[in-house]
């Protein structure tokens, strides 16, 4: 095979991927970068639409319900950061054993990092586009209506079903069978609504959009728990990394309200 032969067979393949909307290749993600560029950029209008002006005292500025303020940022991009990584204690300890932190003190990580598309939306693009819609500009509406618990609780629903494409998306590449690209998409869907509920409760209780989108990028990058990387391990460090794991989420139960008081982040519009 000749290499314009061999070009021309490369080409088509990238021309099939985008066509049929590969979800990890360059060009299908810089379109639905501009796709979420609309989508941010029309919902707070509809948003602005669906208000009415009032000069009550519970009444706040757009931007306040939009979690877009200046009063206590620092602690909303520090505190649920800490948070979260407390929560994931069992993962970063696997990952120490690992070596992965050795990584992070590369350059050559960061700046491969920063120009790959993928990472950018996992890392940037979805957390601030997906937290910006689901939380910061569909909150306001449910809040009023059903009251900050029943909000937590159902909002996290939109987040989780909007997830549910991928099953799509994996059958139609021929990557899955239906049943297996279900289950799979199934548990996407439990999780993903657990973290929606969390990162809820994190925007209403902080009153800053900043909390949950930190709180998200670093859940995307940890990735879901590697439990069964655990049982890997000799019976010494297995035993050790289980209680990490349950370390964290203790430690978490106990420090989630006292971290998320309002008043830490000058909260006054939001408090669940």
């Amino acid at each position: 095979m000749d290499t314009s032969t061999y070009f021309d067979e490369e080409k088509m393949d990238n021309i099939y991927k985008v066509l049929l909307g590969c979800r990890d290749h360059p060009d299908v993600i810089k379109r639905r970068f501009i796709s979420v560029l609309i989508v941010c950029t029309v919902t707070p209008l509809i948003l602005l639409l669906v208000s009415k002006a009032s000069d009550t005292a519970e009444a706040n500025h757009l931007l306040t319900w939009l979690g877009i303020r200046f009063w206590g940022l620092l602690p909303a991009l520090v505190v649920p950061l800490f948070l979260t990584m407390v929560l994931f204690l069992g993962p970063l300890s696997l990952h120490y054993l690992d070596g992965v932190f050795r990584i992070y003190l590369e350059a050559k990580y960061w700046t491969n990092s920063v120009k790959n598309y993928v990472w950018i939306r996992n890392h940037i693009v979805a957390p601030l586009s997906e937290e910006f819609i689901f939380r910061a500009c569909m909150l306001p509406l449910l809040v009023p209506c059903l009251g900050s618990g029943w909000s937590i609780l159902l909002c996290p629903l939109f987040f989780g079903v909007a997830h549910f494409h991928h099953m799509i998306e994996k059958v139609a590449h021929g990557q899955q069978e239906v049943a297996a690209a279900f289950k799979e998409s199934l548990f996407q869907l439990s999780y993903t609504t657990i973290f929606g509920a969390y990162s809820a409760f994190l925007y209403l209780r902080t009153g800053h959009l900043a909390a949950p989108v930190i709180a998200h990028a670093f859940c995307n990058h940890m990735g879901f728990p590697s439990f069964g990387e655990v049982m890997g391990y000799p019976a010494s460090t297995r035993y050790r990394l289980i209680a990490m794991f349950v370390l964290g989420l203790v430690l978490w139960t106990v420090l989630l309200y006292p971290l998320t008081s309002p008043a830490l982040y000058s909260n006054e519009a939001f408090q669940a």
